[in-house]
C-alpha cells in the first residue's frame, strides 16, 4: 500500500459521524441537515434536456482536452464574466468538477523528490491537505483572520517556508468563511510567487453566489488588472455544481497559464479524466446561459436575508461576501454545540474545528460552526428557528453578551 495514505486525516463528515455516535435525536422533529454543502435548488430543465438529447455520445471515447466547442463556451463565459480573452486551445481545460482537479493538480506540479511545502488557508477545503500529503509535500496552514473579514494571514508564513513552497491553494470566495480576496491581497500573493516561484491554484467554485451588487473578484481577473500577462504560475478552478445546481454532473474547467495547462493535460490523459460527451453538451448549455444563474442567486439572496437576522440574535454571524455558508461564532465548544443541537433539535451543523488544523497553538475554526443554507427557504428558516430556541434554552452557547436569558 502507498504509505502516504497513512498521513491522511479523517474527513470532516467521518468525524461528524463519530461525534454523533449514540445520539438519538427527538423523533417528533424532522431532521434538517445544514452540514453538507450540496446544492438543493432545482437543476435547470434545459440542462437536463441537453444531457439526455446527447446520450448518443456515450458510444464514443471523449478526448481529455474536451471538445473545442466546450472550451470555446468556457472562454466565452470568462469573457462575459471577467472581461478576459483566453485561448480556448491552450489556456482552458475541462475537468470533472473542481474537487478532482484540485487534487490532481498537486500531483502534477509537486516534485516528489523534493521537500515541497503546500500552503493552504486555515480553515480550508480538506482536499487541499489530502492532495498535498499524497503528493509527498508538507502542508502549511496560514490562518484566516476574523478581524480582517477572514482574510488569510499570508504574513504569518515564515520566509523559510515560502522558500520551500511549490503550491498555494487560494479559495475565494472562501469555504467556509465566504470571504472574497481583495486586489491588494492578490498583489501580495503574486509578489511572493514572483519571488519564490510557487504556483497558485485558485478555487473559485462559489464565485456566482454573492450578495452585493459587485461580483467577486476572480484570480485571473486580479492578475489581468495587475498587468500579469499570460497569468504566470496560476490556474483558476471553477465549476457548474453551485452555479447551475448540477453537483452530480461533475463538470468544471481550469484556466490560466498555458505552460501549466499542457502538463496538466498530459497527467489527466494518463489518469483517464476525460469528460463524457453528454456531460460536455449539458455543460455547454449551462455555461452559455446566465438567466438561470441570476435566478439561482436571487433565491440565495432572499434566503440569507431571512435566515441571517434570526441567527444573529444569538450567534456571532453576518452576511458573508459570497457562497452559501454561514460561518457562525458560538461561545464555548463548537463540537459540543453541534452534538447538543442534534440531540435536542435534530439539526445538523458542522463544527468549525473539523475544517481547520491547530497551528501556532490554536485552531482558527474552533468556536465556530458552518451552516450550509442549501435547502429551500422554508426548511432553512425552520432550522434557524430551532437553533434560536436551542441557544435560548442553552445560553452558555450564546455569543452576544446582550442576549437576555429567559
Amino acid at each position: 500500500m502507498n504509505p502516504l495514505l497513512g498521513r491522511l486525516q479523517p474527513y470532516p463528515f467521518a468525524r461528524l459521524r463519530e461525534l454523533f455516535a449514540g445520539i438519538a435525536p427527538p423523533s417528533h422533529l424532522a431532521p434538517i441537515s445544514l452540514g453538507i454543502g450540496e446544492p438543493k435548488h432545482a437543476t435547470p430543465e434545459f440542462v437536463k434536456t441537453a444531457l439526455t438529447s446527447s446520450l448518443g455520445g456515450l458510444a464514443a471515447y471523449p478526448a481529455t482536452a474536451g471538445e473545442p466547442k466546450l472550451r470555446q463556451s468556457c472562454a466565452g463565459w470568462l469573457q462575459r464574466r471577467y472581461g478576459l480573452a483566453l485561448d480556448p486551445a491552450t489556456q482552458i481545460l475541462p475537468v470533472n468538477g473542481t474537487r478532482e482537479a484540485l487534487f490532481a493538480f498537486a500531483q502534477t506540479v509537486i516534485d516528489p523528490a523534493g521537500e515541497a511545502v503546500v500552503v493552504t488557508p486555515n480553515p480550508f477545503y480538506q482536499i487541499y491537505e489530502g492532495a498535498a500529503l499524497l503528493a509527498g509535500a508538507t502542508p502549511w496552514y496560514a490562518p484566516s483572520d476574523a478581524a480582517r473579514n477572514f482574510a488569510v494571514d499570508w504574513d504569518s508564513v515564515p520566509a523559510d517556508v515560502w522558500a520551500r513552497t511549490r503550491l498555494v491553494y487560494v479559495c475565494s470566495p472562501g469555504n467556509p468563511t465566504g470571504a472574497v480576496m481583495p486586489l491588494d491581497e492578490w498583489r501580495k500573493l503574486f509578489a511572493l510567487s514572483d519571488r519564490h516561484g510557487f504556483v497558485i491554484a485558485s478555487d473559485e467554485c462559489y464565485s456566482e453566489i454573492y450578495f452585493r451588487d459587485e461580483p467577486p473578484l476572480g484570480g485571473l481577473e486580479a492578475a489581468a488588472k495587475l498587468g500579469r500577462e499570460g497569468f504566470p504560475r496560476m490556474l483558476a478552478f471553477t465549476s457548474l455544481s453551485k452555479r447551475s445546481n448540477v453537483p452530480g454532473m461533475r463538470s468544471g474547467f481550469v484556466a490560466g497559464d498555458a505552460s501549466l495547462i499542457a502538463p496538466f493535460l498530459l497527467y489527466r490523459t494518463y489518469h483517464g479524466s476525460a469528460m463524457s460527451l453528454p456531460v460536455q453538451a449539458a455543460s455547454i448549455a449551462a455555461w452559455d446561459d446566465e438567466a438561470h444563474v441570476v435566478a439561482n442567486r436571487d433565491l440565495y439572496r432572499k434566503k440569507f436575508a431571512e435566515v441571517t437576522p434570526l441567527l444573529a440574535r444569538v450567534l456571532d454571524v453576518k452576511l458573508p461576501d459570497a457562497g452559501f455558508y454561514l460561518w457562525a461564532g458560538v461561545r464555548g465548544s463548537d463540537t459540543a454545540f453541534a452534538r447538543d443541537l442534534l440531540a435536542q433539535y435534530n439539526v445538523t451543523v458542522l463544527p468549525g474545528s473539523f475544517l481547520a488544523r491547530e497551528s501556532a497553538g490554536f485552531n482558527p475554526g474552533a468556536g465556530r460552526v458552518r451552516m450550509a443554507l442549501v435547502a429551500d427557504t422554508a426548511e432553512c428558516l425552520e432550522a434557524a428557528r430551532r437553533i434560536v430556541q436551542f441557544v435560548e434554552s442553552n445560553p452558555q452557547y450564546a455569543i452576544h453578551t446582550e442576549f437576555q436569558t429567559p
